[in-house]
């Protein structure tokens, strides 16, 4: 595989200054995603756009952050996508999920998710694996939880996992430091980032 290649350190500053790096490169709650940043900055619009989305709804914090996370690993253990899947994994953790509930989420019977964290698990699996075929019953129940707004982003930001996911894998985006030993301190498991093809 010859993807690709990421901007280097020096490139990426000169072209995005000292401040875009620091957004991503786990200095700020989000994550140190400073890998796929750099390969996205490849097209500046992509940068400026796709990852100023996530920046700007991470600042708003409209939807609660264990909901998010939970749609996020989901959608990623999904896609079998390691990199998404190492670098939720811990957010989820913190979130008060354990490591073996965070290993086990796609289980039907999966323990120490509450009624609400299994709308969310199961809701973005339908908008990962059968997005037309989403039954008014299903809004009803989120309609209980979430606002209106919530469920747009909620529904925006699974998908667009998706999409990360893909690009990730295609582009063979690898792992900063860190994050691995990051994920295996908080009780995930190596076996989990494996790709399992049929």
């Amino acid at each position: 595989m010859n993807p690709p290649a990421p901007l280097t350190d020096q490139a990426f500053v000169r072209a995005f200054g000292e401040k875009a790096r620091h957004a991503f490169d786990g200095e700020r709650d989000y994550g140190p995603f400073l890998n796929q940043v750099k390969v996205f900055a490849q097209r500046p619009p992509v940068l400026k756009h796709i990852m100023g989305l996530l920046l700007e709804l991470a600042d708003e914090a409209l939807l609660p952050k264990r909901s998010l996370e939970i749609a996020i690993v989901v959608v990623s253990k999904l896609n079998e996508c390691a990199y998404c899947v190492a670098h939720h994994t811990p957010r989820l953790v913190d979130q008060g999920l354990s490591a073996d509930t965070v290993a086990r989420i796609l289980e039907p019977d999966c323990p120490g998710l509450t009624p609400l964290d299994r709308l969310v698990r199961d809701y973005a699996v339908q908008v990962t694996t059968e997005p037309n075929r989403i039954r008014d019953g299903v809004f009803t129940e989120l309609r209980m939880h979430f606002t209106e707004e919530q469920i747009v982003e909620l529904t925006v930001r699974t998908a667009l996992c998706g999409f990360f996911n893909r690009v990730n894998d295609a582009l063979g985006i690898g792992l900063e430091d860190g994050v691995i030993e990051e994920m295996l301190a908080k009780g995930g498991r190596e076996e989990d980032l494996a790709v399992h093809h049929a």
